[in-house]
């Protein structure tokens, strides 16, 4: 029976070391999950004022854009991705034009939508030459 016992706590020794080492990663996996959700939460829960509204806007409408198929042509997958990520610099500095008030930083975004406009027409030109 002695013996029994000493089994039976090492089968469960052994079922709780490989239950811990099969399930770290999922759980670590969910927790991250949740973090994210955490974190997207805790930035909504944040300032609900019309320029904040508008830069959630922006840039939630950049990331989904920026996320291309990827086609395997590092060249053309980089213009791809790039052309989403300058248009959301143009729409953020757009809503820093409509609610700024600091004129440095309103030049600033100026400069920001002329610059970034002008490489998203050669992005695009080159795209369109190269089968893009």
């Amino acid at each position: 029976m002695k013996d029994y016992i000493m089994n039976l706590k090492h089968f469960q020794t052994a079922a709780f070391v490989c239950l811990v080492a099969f399930a770290s990663p999922a759980l670590a996996q969910e927790h991250s999950g949740h973090a994210m959700k955490s974190d997207a939460m805790k930035a909504q829960s944040g300032d609900q004022g019309p320029s904040s509204k508008a830069f959630i806007e922006a840039n939630t409408k950049m990331h989904k854009d920026m996320a291309i198929a990827f086609s395997g042509n590092a060249d053309k997958d980089f213009v791809r991705g790039m052309i989403a990520h300058h248009q959301g610099a143009i729409d953020m500095a757009k809503v820093e034009l409509e609610y700024g008030k600091d004129a440095e930083i309103r030049k600033l975004a100026e400069t920001i939508i002329a610059a970034q406009e002008g490489e998203i027409k050669d992005m695009k030109a080159w795209l369109e030459k190269n089968g893009g």
